[in-house]
């Protein structure tokens, strides 16, 4: 399952993760074979280079379909209006970030098959990690979410793929405050979990965060009611806005993963800012985790970073996947 660049792609500015297909500049020219629908959205840039509006939803959307399908084999993916677009490149490098943490635990053998089970908090209506995670390395997936529209057009999307049905369940997790308790069930393992989380504290401060994305792209703002950044760049409340925002929902994981703790042998999020970072560390010490990482990762302008932890030993490490992973797993 090793990943190929696709052809005639230019060296990216951003440091990708050498795995990640997404290097260099997007084959529009194979996306559009694809995805015809997405030709009216391709026009020259500054550059004279073909590219997109990233701030129209439509395109961005119609990007993604051509993505998935191209590169991953998934096809009649679509989101609700007004739900969060996530960014390919980006959210595939997580999973290669995760897939290197994993091969830790095997003396850097990449981990690969259904014998590696990943569970996903919030997998939104995208569905995006746990398809490129069984896209890329084979992997058992649970998807959960609080949204009962958003985990119906997940399902929609594996209907549309059996290959990825047969690897992916989807829960609906009842509690609002909850993030593992009603989705992992007694007895059961995941080997790691995944998270995007919401960023912002409040609608506000997404608003504003809407408008800086918009100021990089060279838009001006809109005074005269035209426009809307916020909807352009989707996500429901749910999936941008938590009380105390990235810091405090990612805190709030931390103090619930301990009751999971000899269940999952990773757990990881993502976060946007690094200013997160202090205080997440202090809240690892105090829940007595044995390993943490921070894995930086960036995507042309943007930078965001992995945070990881385990309850596990190194050796307690090896001695799950030895359990585990041993028939189904294979060097990468």
């Amino acid at each position: 399952m090793q990943a190929k660049p696709h052809a005639h792609a230019k060296p990216a500015a951003a440091r990708l993760h050498p795995r990640n297909r997404h290097q260099g500049q997007y084959d529009f020219s194979a996306l559009i074979a694809v995805c015809p629908a997405l030709k009216p959205h391709v026009k020259a840039n500054a550059h004279g280079q073909p590219s997109i509006d990233f701030a129209r939803p439509q395109a961005v959307k119609l990007l993604n379909q051509a993505l998935l399908a191209q590169l991953y084999g998934i096809q009649g993916w679509d989101i609700p209006p007004g739900y969060l677009c996530p960014p390919i490149p980006g959210r595939a490098d997580y999973i290669h970030c995760i897939a290197d943490l994993l091969a830790g635990c095997q003396q850097g053998r990449l981990p690969q098959g259904p014998a590696i089970r990943l569970l996903d908090i919030g997998t939104g209506a995208n569905l995006v990690y746990p398809l490129l995670a069984h896209a890329e390395y084979g992997w058992d997936c649970v998807g959960a979410d609080i949204d009962k529209p958003a985990l119906a057009n997940a399902q929609t999307i594996l209907q549309a793929n059996p290959r990825f049905a047969a690897h992916v369940e989807l829960r609906h997790q009842p509690r609002a405050d909850a993030m593992f308790a009603g989705i992992i069930r007694p007895g059961e393992r995941f080997d790691v979990t995944v998270c995007n989380p919401p960023f912002h504290a409040s609608r506000a401060d997404a608003a504003a965060g809407s408008q800086r994305k918009w100021r990089q792209l060279g838009k001006q703002d809109d005074k005269r009611g035209g426009r809307n950044p916020l909807l352009n760049f989707g996500g429901q409340q749910q999936e941008l806005c938590y009380p105390g925002g990235e810091r405090a929902f990612v805190a709030a994981m931390i103090a619930q993963s301990t009751r999971f703790a000899r269940q999952c042998c990773w757990f990881t999020s993502l976060l946007s800012s690094s200013d997160s970072l202090p205080a997440l560390q202090h809240a690892l010490r105090e829940a007595g985790v044995r390993q943490s990482r921070v894995v930086q990762m960036a995507q042309g302008q943007k930078r965001s970073r992995l945070l990881a932890w385990s309850f596990l030993e190194q050796a307690g490490q090896q001695a799950w996947a030895a359990r585990h992973w041993q028939e189904d797993s294979t060097g990468g």
